[in-house]
């Protein structure tokens, strides 16, 4: 019989922050923030890797001595309950709190303890203040390629397959580079400039963030610090804790389909049980089928930084996060599951029932929550390329890509914008592409009459081609390609995901989950990411916001006349 987990986070000690004077807290909390943005730039403006300085795939955080989240910078939001998990094993991995010193910092990859693939690395530098332990600033990153069977997999049978795993090691120890981690690393990647490159902007975006937190610390005495970090925790909780309380206490369901486990090529359904009880929520999934042959299993930590998303995205009223806001939420895995796996499960494609987690919890919730919208094109649609070019050196280089977001009870939805799993990324500039690798864009637009039809649009997909100026590889990892997004309220579906190739001669492939496509020069790669599902019946959409739409381009006159003809 497998193990049901209950994953819960620190409780609130109502009396460590209640003599913290508000105004000091308040310039404690924007200086945190600061310091964690602080921390971005630094990563930005020395990475080497556009896929970290363009489409910003990594996240920057601190934690308390305790491991619990001071701040995040807006970076990825889907590492933002997993960088909490990587800091404790990472530390764990080299001995404990104990065996650090100033100057440390730990290389911590392995997918069951960061909840991703290999690539994402994290770094994190142990923050000390007079000779005390006092935080830990921590960095996760996408690197181009460590090792796995290709630089990205939507194949794998198992964990090994998918990259060189470091379990926690120092990188530096007392700020001396351990040159044979540093080697280690770079032997077992095809990508080593690039890698080199990235993991010198983490370690400074690290020790930047941490010498800014430092100072915030003896700027107010530890004592105050830690009195104001505990009245944020509080404020966190609190402004959670009202937003449940004021929902209907009740169980709430919903369920979908992923397309494929990326082996097998069967769907693979799951639900989701939501329980409001009080200021609390609980999300069950321990009726999730069995963990999969193929990777797309979610270990523990990126579920539970699925569910902190989908919490956040109603109840955060737009603040950035810390560990108050999630101590009202508890979630059930078992053990061998599909978000719980148990190594040697792949995990590669963690992200795909991550991101479908996150719309089921919404769905589930609309019942009582007016305010969440229609479904997304709810994937990130990643393209990952790689190859030599003619002149025989190695590249790769890969990017989420924008789908267009629900309509709600508000306005329509936004057109071509990162699910939100990869809302603070950003989409590479066609320049940038063109300038770094052998390829031409040839299109890149709003895709006309995407959007799902309603009293309020859904937003628009984007339709993007590529051909490719030199022979080279295509790892796909679209998903949401068979289930198109939903509308709300009487709103009509959006258009699901999609990925054609076309072949020099003509031939035409559909790809979805397909790992290392042969692209010969002159082919040409069709990427038409998901719309928003619309809200509310046609019908009713106003004549004028059809007009404009027909005058913006965004549908056309037929769309028009199928779906709003009182407008014409």
């Amino acid at each position: 019989m497998t193990r049901t987990v209950r994953t819960v986070f620190a409780a609130a000690d109502p009396g460590r922050g209640a003599g913290a004077d508000p105004i000091t807290t308040e310039i404690v909390r924007q200086g945190l923030n600061a310091a964690a943005d602080h921390m971005k730039r630094a990563v930005v403006r020395t990475a080497f890797s556009p896929i970290i300085y363009e489409a910003l795939d990594f996240a920057v955080a601190f934690y308390d001595a305790d491991m619990c989240m001071l701040a995040q910078a807006p970076t990825l939001p889907a590492f933002m309950g997993t960088l909490g998990f990587c800091v404790r094993a990472a530390v764990e991995g080299v001995g404990g709190p104990a065996a650090l010193n100033p100057g440390d910092v730990i290389l911590y990859n392995d997918p069951y303890g960061t909840g991703s693939h290999p690539q994402d690395a994290a770094m994190v530098v142990p923050v000390f203040v007079d000779g005390t332990l006092t935080a830990y600033s921590a960095i996760k990153a996408h690197w181009l390629d460590i090792g796995g069977k290709d630089p990205y997999c939507t194949d794998t049978l198992d964990v090994y397959q998918e990259g060189t795993i470091f379990p926690g090691v120092k990188l530096y120890d007392a700020g001396r580079l351990v040159t044979d981690i540093h080697r280690m690393i770079l032997a077992n990647s095809r990508m080593a400039d690039a890698v080199a490159g990235d993991i010198d902007a983490m370690v400074a975006g690290a020790r930047a963030g941490g010498e800014a937190l430092a100072a915030l610390v003896e700027r107010y005495g530890r004592a105050e610090f830690d009195t104001c970090v505990a009245r944020m925790y509080s404020h966190g909780e609190a402004l959670v804790r009202a937003f449940l309380a004021a929902l209907p206490d009740g169980e709430y369901t919903a369920s979908g389909t992923i397309d494929s486990d990326g082996v097998g090529g069967v769907p693979v359904p799951f639900g989701v049980r939501v329980t409001v009880e009080g200021s609390r929520v609980e999300i069950d999934l321990t009726g999730c089928p069995d963990q999969t042959p193929g990777p797309i299993n979610c270990p523990l930590p990126s579920t539970v930084a699925a569910c902190r998303l989908a919490v956040a995205f109603l109840a955060g009223a737009g603040e950035q996060p810390n560990e108050g806001h999630f101590r009202p939420l508890e979630i059930l895995t078992r053990e061998g599951s599909l978000f719980h796996p148990v190594r040697p499960a792949p995990c590669f494609m963690y992200g795909i029932p991550a991101d479908h987690l996150i719309e089921l919890v919404l769905d589930a919730l609309a019942e009582v929550v007016p305010d969440v919208p229609a479904a997304s094109g709810g994937d990130i649609n990643a393209l990952v390329w790689w190859g030599r070019r003619e002149a025989g050196e190695p590249w790769a280089d890969g990017a989420p890509h924008p789908v267009g977001q629900g309509a709600s009870r508000h306005g329509d939805g936004a057109a071509a914008l990162m699910y939100l799993s990869q809302s603070a990324t950003r989409l590479t500039p066609a320049e940038v592409w063109e300038a770094r690798n052998p390829w031409r864009v040839e299109r890149l637009a709003l895709a006309a009459d995407s959007g799902g039809p309603g009293r309020f649009r859904g937003g628009l997909g984007l339709d993007l081609s590529v051909r490719c100026l030199e022979d080279q590889h295509l790892t796909s990892a679209l998903a949401r390609t068979a289930t198109a997004p939903w509308g709300r309220d009487g709103g009509l579906p959006g258009r699901p995901n999609r990925l054609v190739v076309e072949h020099p001669g003509g031939r035409i492939e559909e790809c979805a989950l397909r790992t290392r496509i042969p692209l010969a020069k002159g082919a040409v790669v069709h990427l038409r990411t998901g719309s928003g599902g619309g809200y509310g019946h046609p019908g009713r959409r106003d004549p004028e916001a059809v007009r404009t739409d027909l005058r913006e381009g965004y549908i056309t006159e037929e769309h028009a006349r199928r779906h709003y003809p009182h407008a014409l």
